[in-house]
């Protein structure tokens, strides 16, 4: 900051994050606090590299004015990324009634009965900021959810929790569903080894009697239908270790 009679000029250097064909713009603040209007007027040394908005004007005691300056689009950058171009900053005091389309060059004259000061500028390129980091979406495994974060930077914990409510109720349903199926598989394993039982029972019968019949049914069918129960007893057996494990998974 300047310490001027005048006017507090903020910064002193204007820094440019420069980045090839790209405009780039930066600002610096007139603040007047005298009791007298001020007329300013900003010169560089290279005027068709950048542009000033607004060059002149009037800043009124104990206020401030903002002033952009803009640098066009480079096509090549600057050897060891120095800058030699400068700035001028005048200002003057004037009347109450002079107004910014009212200045003129000569009111910055040394020469007049204007108090008048002047300002040098220094044009220095610095790095451009780095973009953010991404966030990473989702929690890892055995970590408590983590609040994700929108664009205008607010946390967004409260969402993600209503969505993972609303999912119970769903959840709890499937749960339902899976057990009702396996206490009914349960159901059919147990009756398939009663029927085991029972036919392991009757040829152990037929066995001992040696008879070729047992009530009117052939030996070679009674052998058959017992051991298709007990494949059928290991089938479902099978089937519901495979599907337990494909709950726990």
């Amino acid at each position: 900051m300047s310490d001027s009679e005048l006017l507090q000029i903020e910064p002193l250097e204007l820094q440019f994050p420069f980045e090839l064909k790209k405009q780039i713009s930066c600002s610096m603040q007139l603040t007047n606090k005298s009791e007298n209007h001020v007329a300013f007027k900003v010169k560089t040394t290279n005027p068709k590299k950048y542009c000033v908005r607004p060059n002149t004007g009037v800043v009124m005691p104990n206020s401030s004015c903002d002033v952009i300056v803009t640098m066009q689009a480079q096509k090549e950058a600057p050897p060891d990324m120095q800058c030699r171009d400068k700035f001028l900053l005048q200002s003057a005091v004037v009347n109450s009634s002079i107004a910014s389309k009212d200045i003129t060059p000569e009111m910055f004259n040394k020469d007049s009965r204007n108090q008048v000061e002047e300002y040098k500028l220094r044009v220095a390129y610095v790095p451009p900021p780095q973009p953010p980091s991404p966030v990473r979406e989702g929690s890892e495994e055995g970590s408590s959810p983590k609040a994700s974060v929108s664009e205008n930077g607010t946390v967004n914990q409260a969402s993600d929790l209503n969505k993972m409510s609303k999912g119970l109720p769903e959840a709890n349903g499937i749960t339902s569903e899976v057990n009702a199926l396996i206490s009914k598989m349960r159901e059919e394993k147990q009756s398939a080894i009663q029927q085991n039982n029972s036919l392991r029972q009757e040829l152990e019968l037929v066995r001992r009697q040696g008879q070729s019949s047992t009530a009117g049914v052939p030996t070679i069918f009674v052998i058959t239908a017992g051991l298709i129960g007990i494949a059928l007893g290991y089938f479902l057996n099978g089937i519901l270790i495979s599907f337990k494990d494909n709950i726990n998974t």
